[in-house]
């Protein structure tokens, strides 16, 4: 990438972006010092100004973003880098140093958890004993929790059409992983239809 330094006194600032769930994490700085490190370690390493210096992130807590793909904007002077982070982001100990009310993709981490419970199956995983009972009981599960939505919305209160929509976007993104397929799939979709 042809980053440009000068605009910002060598400094340029850097996006940090959950490559699974797309929740930014934090905003730091990078001279092209650091920048040739994070490149070469895949770790992000930002130049700290209160410190004044190269400093790793997790380097004292062990929470490093490993560096996924990086992106530059279309002026050179800002970096975008999706992440996979080794725990939490913020010096809080939340995942992000920008607080929100809830995390807005957590369907990208609830389906980051069901790949997890399909490659490493446990005996107390419910995922695992779904698909254990095979495809056709998978898809059988997503159309019962379509009907309870469905009787839900017309007859129930608002707490027990919530509950059944939430167990049918579960059932349904167990379903997709069985299919091999995720929310990437479905959402390059819907965005060619809208097109």
């Amino acid at each position: 990438m042809n980053i440009d330094f000068s605009k910002g006194d060598g400094l340029v600032p850097v996006v940090i972006q959950d490559a699974q769930t797309l929740e930014v994490l934090m905003l730091g700085y990078m001279n092209e010092e650091a920048w040739k490190k994070t490149e070469a370690e895949k770790k992000v390493t930002f130049f700290s100004r209160s410190k004044n210096r190269l400093w790793t992130k997790g380097e004292e807590s062990g929470n490093f973003l490993h560096v996924v793909s990086s992106h530059l904007d279309c002026d050179q002077d800002t970096i975008l880098l999706l992440v996979n982070p080794a725990g939490p982001t913020c010096h809080t100990g939340s995942r992000s140093c920008f607080k929100t009310d809830f995390n807005q993709n957590f369907l990208f981490q609830l389906e980051r958890i069901i790949q997890h419970r399909i490659d490493f199956p446990s005996d107390d995983s419910y995922v695992n004993r779904l698909r254990g009972r095979g495809i056709n009981k998978i898809a059988q599960k997503v159309g019962e929790e379509a009907v309870e939505t469905v009787i839900a919305a017309l007859r129930e209160t608002d707490m027990d059409f919530i509950n059944e929509s939430s167990d049918l976007l579960f059932h349904l993104l167990v379903l997709l992983k069985e299919k091999g397929m995720g929310l990437e799939t479905i959402a390059k979709n819907l965005e060619s239809r809208h097109q």
